[in-house]
């Protein structure tokens, strides 16, 4: 069947080239539109924890949202992190945003290439006698990052600092769409608070990202095309492969 109208759950990207391009070239029309948002845990949800952020030496970083929750939560509860604390940040450009909290050259900032690998490679010997807190979300997965702490023996603890809180997008009509792009299970989840009733019909799904296929799976979503993929890098390469073979 031809596609139309594509919707993509998350908000418009700065560069949109690949997108006016597909929109060019097949004519069809591309909304976007988050499904959930992301927000820091109250102190309540954090103090149920029983996490003190100065009982650890060293914090792991993998999002911004993960940055300002911690330093909002440091706020509430009226805690001073020590000028001696370590960052451990699994990408540059989330290194780089701590500077919004804290004075870049008086810390001790480390950043990998993206993998829970490198940033073990980062910690080495020279720092394996911290006390790492790897900050999660609370649908995220973080065993790829603790089965290799847990192989290098460090001493780490895990916690969730922020939470996926569904939109509202009630005004939204999904079944006027004929494909719909999901990332996180959070996607999944709002999909179907919003819509109740929902049923795919003959609307075409992509997923971008291994997290969401389970869940897409369990809600039982046929997916016409997972990414990324040695064939499907992007997003808008999933897109253009479906229209290729199916416009």
């Amino acid at each position: 069947m031809t596609v139309n109208k594509i919707l993509i759950s998350q908000k418009e990207p700065t560069n949109t080239s690949p997108y006016v391009s597909l929109t060019e070239k097949y004519g069809v029309r591309i909304d976007f539109e988050p499904f959930y948002s992301i927000e820091p845990l109250s102190s309540r949800e954090f103090r149920a924890q029983r996490i003190n952020f100065l009982d650890y030496t060293a914090v792991v970083f993998s999002s911004r949202h993960a940055i300002d929750a911690y330093f909002l939560m440091a706020d509430d509860l009226r805690i001073k992190i020590p000028e001696t604390m370590k960052y451990f940040c699994t990408t540059e450009a989330v290194a780089m945003y701590l500077q919004k909290h804290i004075v870049f050259r008086k810390r001790k900032i480390f950043y990998g290439n993206g993998t829970p690998q490198s940033v073990i490679d980062l910690i080495g010997a020279k720092h394996k006698g911290e006390r790492f807190l790897i900050t999660t979300s609370d649908n995220s997965k973080p065993e790829a990052m603790t089965r290799l702490f847990d192989e290098k023996g460090l001493d780490y603890t895990t916690v969730v600092l922020v939470k996926s809180v569904s939109n509202d997008i009630k005004g939204l009509d999904p079944a006027s769409y004929d494909m719909i792009v999901f990332y996180n299970p959070s996607d999944v989840e709002s999909l179907y608070k919003n819509f109740p009733g929902f049923t795919q019909g003959d609307i075409r799904f992509i997923s971008y990202g291994r997290s969401i296929v389970k869940a897409m799976e369990d809600a039982g979503l046929q997916i016409a095309v997972k990414a990324p993929s040695p064939e499907h890098r992007s997003v808008a390469g999933a897109i253009e492969s479906y229209l290729k073979d199916n416009q």
